[in-house]
């Protein structure tokens, strides 16, 4: 996996610049108010987390995060795949925090996003648990293996196309066990509704 391209020093991202940063919250939330999204409601969010985004299953789901990450104020990283970042699309992918991710290429990959974390203030790496917008058996548990080696929490985000609403979780902090501990991530998910529910394997029983 790509990850040496944000641990060899601080890339300058969207980020870098709070006037843009500030615009960008503004644009991105009134669009999505008119489109008749709910803006993000929820508890309070640490300083540094994993947020996961589920359930995704359609190419909508990354615009509608790209809003909703404006509005956290903090470090935005997300993960994709290195087919994305290529060309002028790459470009700005990376600046918008994007990580390109070779699965082919794993070795040392949590350790190093777990170096990002400890190198950047206010950081929230944004990830798909699923990995992919098809149809899935479970989970994959990249994002609970990186929230444990940076000892950062995980805040699970829904979103919810039949009521077109975006809610943000508690904090989970990893106790170990992976299993119990995605049961109880998954259950936040037990009635939101996927832009296309055929394809949701965020269900409770489904790990």
């Amino acid at each position: 996996m790509l990850v040496t391209e944000v641990a060899n020093g601080q890339r300058k991202t969207i980020c870098s610049y709070p006037w843009l940063l500030n615009l960008v919250r503004r644009v991105s939330g009134k669009i999505l108010t008119l489109r008749g999204w709910q803006l993000p409601h929820g508890p309070a969010t640490p300083a540094k987390y994993v947020l996961i985004l589920a359930p995704h299953t359609s190419n909508w789901d990354f615009f509608i995060m790209v809003g909703v990450a404006s509005a956290l104020g903090r470090q935005i990283r997300f993960m994709g795949k290195h087919q994305l970042f290529v060309g002028p699309l790459g470009m700005l992918l990376r600046w918008l925090g994007g990580v390109a991710v070779e699965r082919s290429r794993q070795h040392n990959f949590v350790a190093q996003m777990a170096d990002v974390f400890g190198d950047t203030d206010g950081m929230v790496l944004i990830i798909a648990p699923e990995g992919t917008r098809s149809k899935v058996a479970r989970w994959k548990g990249g994002y609970y293996h990186i929230a444990a080696a940076a000892g950062v929490p995980i805040v699970a985000t829904a979103l919810d196309y039949a009521k077109k609403s975006i809610s943000l979780s508690a904090p989970y902090f990893p106790s170990g066990n992976y299993a119990e501990d995605q049961l109880q991530i998954q259950e936040f998910y037990r009635n939101i509704t996927a832009k296309h529910p055929h394809l949701d394997c965020s269900c409770p029983t489904k790990i």
